[in-house]
């Protein structure tokens, strides 16, 4: 194989992965924990942009629940988002692993 169509071919990927990421950016993916009493977005990156707490589970004698809830709907969320990244990276490269993993 031609090394400079090899090297345009790695650079089209290159500029396809950009893409992708900037689309993923803009993505979302919701997760809930609790039967729905905690709500949680994130971006197909992986960043958490919202979280929403039912006012049932706000009890000042139980905080320890009401953090696990929080911390289970952002595990998810963030579960969510690496998958969809994955999918989207994954028809970017045409399954070919790549030596490095996304930051999340």
């Amino acid at each position: 194989m031609n090394i400079q169509k090899m090297m345009k071919q790695a650079a089209k990927m290159q500029e396809q992965m950009a893409q992708a990421q900037a689309e993923l950016a803009e993505r979302t993916v919701t997760a809930t924990a609790g039967g729905g009493k905690v709500t949680v977005v994130a971006t197909g990156a992986g960043d958490v942009v919202s979280i929403k707490i039912d006012k049932a589970v706000v009890d000042p004698e139980d905080v320890e629940m009401l953090e696990d809830l929080i911390v289970v709907a952002i595990a998810e969320a963030q579960k969510k988002a690496a998958q969809v990244a994955a999918d989207e990276m994954g028809k970017v490269t045409g399954g070919i692993e790549l030596p490095f993993k996304l930051p999340f």
